[in-house]
């Protein structure tokens, strides 16, 4: 059966490669291939695909996917414009992420029954990243400007890192509740500054460290060709894992990792083909977790989700996320426009997939419910943010 997940997968990835040029134009996206290839082939439909997928095991493949696309979408940074426009992604992180957790609870206080505040924060905070491989499509077409782009690349690849310790605070929240221990009203900052900075040294410090060693390999024309790509996947894949042993945010350390590789000279770099073809296994790896996704986790909660789970995740993908957006982007400069579709391109992906298997091992009473409604945001996001892709992009273009 092992084989048999394995060559539908195969199959799948051999005629996406066939015609990927021609896919990214139209409003099918790859995740969108994906999740339907799961869906058919799964237990809902033709019932081919079978495995015993434990939570861990899909945890892992979501989060080296991830990491990954952190890593060389931030190689890829272009950062002459980063340092004109700044300003914009610093108000996401800082404004747009913070008021997106508190809009969040506010919605699910006036929708869900029975939820206490720190549910609520969880299940905003699970929602609040935004996903970097499911934004591709917009992040790296060139009809959008260049601002817009680098501003949505750095949110992506910085929203997920730091919304980490928000949402094992809100758990560590929950389990001194449980235990009647009083919780310290800094710990939430002391968590936040060590798992940021934690991850944040840990990407530097590796990759510098990495790419000295790649250069004096490279002098020394020890490194072959075809071991170039390897040497991008497995950095990224080190500088996730340390961070994660070192209590710190892998994928924090996998986007600061990625920025400086990308800002180094040339001469230390192995160069764009290795890039290309490391982001090639990024996207890889992605497609087989929104397969999987659609195979086995949609199927077993499609046939839960409620009208309260789907109102809350679509106001979760376009008033919380849109109204958050809007907001911190007031006096920025840049059009009613521009910020709606900022607003609107915040596709929930990888991360919440991540955040949902964590909060899966939390005993929380309303856990299912959690479970629905992030599926469902997840659901409708990939289809949403899929086919409004491309129309959306000659809208903003559009005088």
């Amino acid at each position: 059966m092992a084989y048999q997940n394995l060559f539908i997968f195969s199959l799948f990835i051999l005629f996406y490669a066939l015609f990927a040029t021609r896919i990214d134009k139209t409003m099918i996206s790859g995740p969108v291939l994906a999740l339907i290839v799961g869906l058919i082939f799964g237990p809902l439909v033709l019932d081919l695909m079978h495995v015993k997928l434990e939570s861990e095991e899909y945890r892992i493949i979501a989060e080296l996917a991830l990491a990954l696309v952190l890593f060389t979408d931030a190689s890829k940074t272009n950062l002459m414009v980063l340092k004109k426009n700044a300003g914009l992604p610093i108000r996401l992180l800082l404004i747009g992420l913070p008021l997106t957790i508190i809009f969040g609870m506010i919605a699910g206080f006036m929708i869900f029954n029975g939820f206490s505040w720190i549910e609520l924060g969880i299940l905003a905070t699970m929602l609040a990243p935004t996903d970097a491989a499911l934004g591709k499509a917009v992040v790296t077409n060139q009809a959008v400007p260049s601002k817009i782009r680098e501003a949505l690349n750095i949110e992506s690849g910085l929203n997920d890192g730091i919304s980490v310790p928000v949402l094992f605070l809100f758990i560590a929240f929950f389990d001194a509740n449980q235990s009647g221990n009083g919780l310290e009203s800094f710990y939430g900052l002391l968590l936040l500054i060590k798992v940021i900075g934690i991850g944040l040294i840990t990407g530097l410090v590796i990759t510098l460290t990495m790419v000295l060693i790649i250069h004096f390999s490279k002098a020394h024309k020890w490194i072959s060709e075809s071991w170039k790509p390897i040497l991008i996947i497995a950095l990224s894949f080190s500088c996730f894992t340390a961070a994660q042993i070192a209590g710190g945010s892998g994928f924090i350390a996998c986007f600061a990792g990625g920025f400086l590789y990308g800002t180094l000279s040339s001469k230390y770099k192995p160069g764009n083909n290795a890039v290309e073809s490391a982001e090639g296994a990024g996207d890889t790896m992605s497609l087989l977790t929104w397969l999987m996704f659609g195979a086995f986790v949609i199927a077993k909660f499609l046939p839960e989700i409620t009208w309260e789970a789907t109102f809350y995740a679509l106001l979760s993908l376009t008033v919380i996320r849109m109204g958050s957006v809007y907001l911190s982007l007031i006096k920025t400069g840049i059009s009613k426009k521009s910020k709606l579709f900022i607003g609107w391109f915040g596709p929930r992906g990888l991360a919440t997939i991540v955040f949902a298997i964590i909060v899966l091992d939390v005993p929380l009473p309303n856990k299912d419910t959690i479970a629905i409604t992030t599926v469902c945001a997840i659901l409708l996001s990939v289809v949403l943010h899929g086919i409004t892709a491309n129309p959306f992009i000659k809208l903003l273009n559009k005088k």
